[in-house]
């Protein structure tokens, strides 16, 4: 199988940790284009007989941690005056306990700081080895393990409906 087809196997996985990261289907979209038109102009530096998931989970999340980085340098525009979003969107049906779950823990996660976050969500929602989160994010496997510990114990948290503490050091 060719490179080019076994990365339409991915986009499933690559929309879904897109949109748990961004939360804006838009947003995810186009970071899902951009990973994949990066790693189809860079055919060339993919390894045969590496993971090539991990290898598009690495070029997302640097092209995610670009976009953080550009963003936070300037400010986010939400006009309070945009009808382009119909009142319907935010409408929950009251019999839908199992929306609102999925709606809090989205929110929870959304509370996460970005290490944290992508750390929880590529073990947890794909289920990838910390190995292969290790390699994916390019940090050591012990780094990913206190992320994914400490993302989890502030998940719990928030679920919970409490605040988590922030570790500060007292100064006398």
């Amino acid at each position: 199988m060719n490179i080019r087809d076994e990365l339409i196997e991915h986009v499933p996985r690559l929309r879904r940790y897109a949109r748990a990261l961004i939360n804006n289907r838009e947003l995810a979209d186009d970071l899902v284009q951009d990973t994949l038109e990066r790693a189809l102009g860079r055919t060339g530096l993919f390894r045969t007989g590496t993971d090539l998931r991990a290898w598009l989970f690495t070029i997302m999340h640097n092209i995610f941690v670009n976009q953080v980085r550009k963003s936070s340098a300037r400010g986010t525009h939400v006009s309070v005056d945009d009808e382009s979003i119909p009142e319907a969107e935010y409408a929950v049906p009251s019999s839908q306990l199992g929306t609102l779950e999925v709606r809090d823990l989205d929110y929870a996660l959304q509370r996460l700081p970005d290490e944290q976050r992508e750390v929880v969500l590529l073990v947890g929602l794909e289920e990838m080895s910390y190995a292969d989160v290790a390699l994916a994010l390019d940090i050591p496997i012990g780094t990913v393990m206190s992320r994914l510990s400490r993302g989890r114990e502030r998940l719990r948290a928030l679920m919970a409906g409490a605040v988590p503490r922030a570790n500060l050091k007292v100064v006398r």
